[in-house]
This record gives C-alpha cells, sequence and structure tokens, in this order.
C-alpha cells in the first residue's frame, strides 16, 4: 500500500454497440462514478485519441536546469507547489483513467480497440462472454488489457464496480510514480509506508475524501471531499516536531505552546494563526496548535488534521458534486458519448 502524490475521481467509458446494454448497465454503476457511454467504439476511440495541449506530468512537476560548473551534470527539481495546483484544474473529473469495451462489436472488437488507444496511462477492462475467455486470458497474459469479466457472470455488476476502484487507483499510482520515486530519500517517506496508507485510507472514508494533494509547506497531504471542503493533513517525524519546536522558540512562543511542541502533543500550522498580513502579521498562537495523534510506522510519525485551512489558494475550486451535477444534466448521450 501506498498513498499516490494526488488523487481525483476521474470519467469511466463504456464502450459497447448496444444502446439497450449501455443504458441498463449505467442504472447499476456506482451512485459516485462519472462516466461517458459510447455505442460506437470508433468515435470512442477518436475521443480518447483527441490530442491534447495540456503538458506531460513531467512539464507539470518538473523542471530541470544546468550546474553552473558547466560540468554537464543537470539538476532535477521537483516542485511540490504544482502538485496541488492540479486541484484548480477545472477538467481534472473528465480524464479518462479505464476503459470498459464490450469484446465482440461489429466494427472493431474489444481488442483492437484496447491496442488503437495511443495513451498507455488508461487502464483497459475487456467484458466477453464465455465463447471469448480464452482470447481474453491470452490478451491478459499479453498485456493488452488490465482486467476481464465475463457478462454471464452472476454478480458482474459488483465485480465491474470494485475492478474499475483498483483500477482508477492504478492509474494514479502510474501516475505518481516519478514524484514518489523522485520523494524516496526525502521527507515524505510516509508516502510508501503501509501503516501509515492505512490509517489515511481510514481517515478518508471517515471525511469522505475524494480528492487529494501532496504539499511541500507544510509537509503533508491537502484532502478534499465531495463537496471541495478541504482538511489539511500535516504529517511530522520526531526531526519534524523537534524543528517546530525550534522554529516557535525563535518566535518568541509562549510556553504552554513550547511545552505542546516538545512533548510532541500538537502540531502546529502557523497558516492559522495569522491573518490577512500574512508572514508579516504577529502569530496568534491559541490558534495554532492542532492535537498531535501518533502512529508507529516504519519510524514514529506525528499528524494533525487542520479543517479548511488558511494560507492555501483554495477558492473557486469545481468541487466532484457539482461536476456530477453538471454531468446528469447532460443525459445519455451512447451515440456521442455525453457524460451520464
Amino acid at each position: 500500500m501506498e498513498i499516490p502524490p494526488f488523487y481525483y475521481p476521474t470519467t469511466v467509458m463504456f464502450v459497447d454497440d448496444s444502446r439497450d446494454f449501455l443504458s441498463n448497465l449505467s442504472l447499476q454503476l456506482d451512485a459516485g462514478l462519472a462516466f461517458s457511454l459510447y455505442d460506437s467504439p470508433n468515435q470512442a476511440l477518436g475521443a480518447l485519441n483527441t490530442v491534447s495541449n495540456q503538458p506531460s506530468l513531467a512539464e507539470r512537476f518538473f523542471s530541470i536546469s544546468r550546474r553552473a560548473d558547466g560540468d554537464g551534470h543537470h539538476v532535477l527539481d521537483l516542485n511540490l507547489d504544482n502538485v496541488l495546483r492540479e486541484v484548480h484544474n477545472e477538467h481534472r473529473f473528465e480524464q479518462v483513467s479505464v476503459v470498459v469495451v464490450d469484446f465482440e462489436m461489429p466494427e472493431i472488437n474489444g481488442l483492437e480497440f484496447c491496442k488503437g488507444i495511443k495513451n498507455p496511462a488508461i487502464k483497459k477492462i475487456l467484458l466477453t462472454g464465455k465463447a471469448g475467455e480464452k482470447v481474453a486470458v491470452q490478451a491478459f497474459n499479453l498485456g493488452l488489457i488490465d482486467r476481464f469479466i465475463v457478462k454471464q457472470d452472476e454478480d458482474v455488476i459488483p465485480i465491474l464496480n470494485r475492478a474499475i476502484v483498483d483500477l482508477q487507483n492504478a492509474y494514479f499510482s502510474r501516475q505518481g510514480r516519478m514524484i514518489l520515486d523522485a520523494l524516496l530519500l526525502g521527507s515524505h517517506t510516509f508516502l510508501r509506508d503501509q501503516v501509515f496508507a492505512k490509517e489515511f485510507e481510514q481517515i478518508c472514508k471517515r471525511l469522505g475524501i475524494v480528492e487529494c494533494y501532496l504539499t511541500g509547506a507544510p509537509e503533508g497531504i491537502m484532502m478534499l471531499d465531495a463537496n471541495a471542503k478541504a482538511t489539511l493533513m500535516i504529517v511530522q517525524t520526531e526531526d519534524g516536531m523537534f524543528k517546530q519546536f525550534e522554529s516557535a522558540y525563535e518566535l518568541a512562543a509562549p510556553r504552554f505552546v513550547l511545552t505542546e511542541l516538545k512533548n510532541n502533543k500538537s502540531v502546529s500550522y502557523l497558516g492559522a494563526g495569522r491573518g490577512q498580513g500574512g508572514a508579516d502579521q504577529a502569530v496568534d498562537w491559541s490558534r495554532c496548535l492542532y492535537p498531535a495523534t501518533e502512529l508507529q510506522g516504519a519510524e514514529p510519525y506525528y499528524y494533525a488534521l487542520v479543517p479548511e485551512p488558511t494560507g492555501f489558494p483554495l477558492g473557486g475550486v469545481v468541487s466532484y458534486n457539482t461536476f456530477l451535477t453538471w454531468s446528469d444534466q447532460q443525459g445519455i448521450n451512447a451515440a456521442s458519448g455525453g457524460a451520464r
């Protein structure tokens, strides 16, 4: 288990030449799922392979600079601020992460469709009948598809819903791999700590979190629920807790603050204790302390949850519920692939 550097709900594309099947299927899917329906595989493939002007993941999060000594070495710089900026991409939920395609279609079959998808990050589920199961197994073994599901299975809908969730998670694991590898020797070790990942999963369920974005200052994760209500999870190691204490001491924090930080009872978030004046304004320490929860993973971690944190540019963020409402208003349009 690991925590992706960023995650948000995405769209699942369903492709089947039968309008009736698509309409019936759409009524049985998870209520919180964003999806698009296509009864024309050629139209669906065209929509998937439409060239986007969006910069690649590497271009959005990383920059390369030449070292001043001129010896040919380059420095790869990771800007974690750019990760949180993804929340302002109002089209993020429209991104297709998983395609569910029928095997037997008159225009092209499901395997030909999967071969025609240009984006290698998109996950593929093949729906097949009993007769096509052998072909599906071979396609899976060759890596052409990520899952195959037999339509006649009596539990096909719950199996499909579970597979979609798993593959959406896998989609973001792949997208964030470069960031995780870059942070392997850094301070965000909690991302790959299985104990911490399980704790994080439970917190997300309790708070109804659907989006998360890694933050660098403070170190942690910005989490949003389906209404875009934000909660900042600050994560500190033993060293980080000591640095918090040192910083508070240098800022002449009151004794009760220093005691809380020294004993690892609280995590400080200065953004909550400053008004519109920002860093130049005096700190209201009474608003800066949040109860610390200690978690023993590969090393001790201390985390705190800051509801609706100030100091982050989150105004005007499009919520997932807003997107789902917009999608519902579009209606089912299997021929052209309208959302929901």
